[in-house]
């Protein structure tokens, strides 16, 4: 089963890692000011992740792969890695798919 992990930035945002079962970080959040700003967009993962719709494939100036989950509104709510290759890609949103719904929330700005 996948694992968000809560980190405290530097600038003192709060951000999340999706990580999936092998510890590999799936998908990224932007900063949030606020821990329960970040546990609100760690929530909208959970319910966004199970709507294709909601992922929005890219290719970036690089010519490598990433994807963006969006919200039902529009905003990016998480950002993937980079892939080298559209299967290694469509693989990070099937497990975006596969981990975000179970998973637990593992809080680093905690200790």
């Amino acid at each position: 089963m996948g694992k968000f992990v809560i980190k405290l930035q530097k600038n003192g945002e709060s951000k999340f890692d999706l990580k999936a079962t092998n510890g590999q970080v799936i998908l990224s959040s932007e900063g949030y000011s606020s821990k329960a700003n970040c546990l609100n967009g760690i929530e909208s993962v959970k319910k966004n992740a199970a709507v294709d719709a909601h992922f929005e494939k890219k290719v970036a100036s690089n010519g490598k792969f990433y994807f963006n989950l969006k919200a039902s509104n529009g905003q990016i709510i998480g950002t993937s890695e980079m892939y080298e290759s559209v299967a290694a890609r469509d693989n990070g949103i099937e497990s975006v798919k596969k981990n975000a719904p179970g998973a637990t929330t593992e809080d680093l700005t905690a200790k």
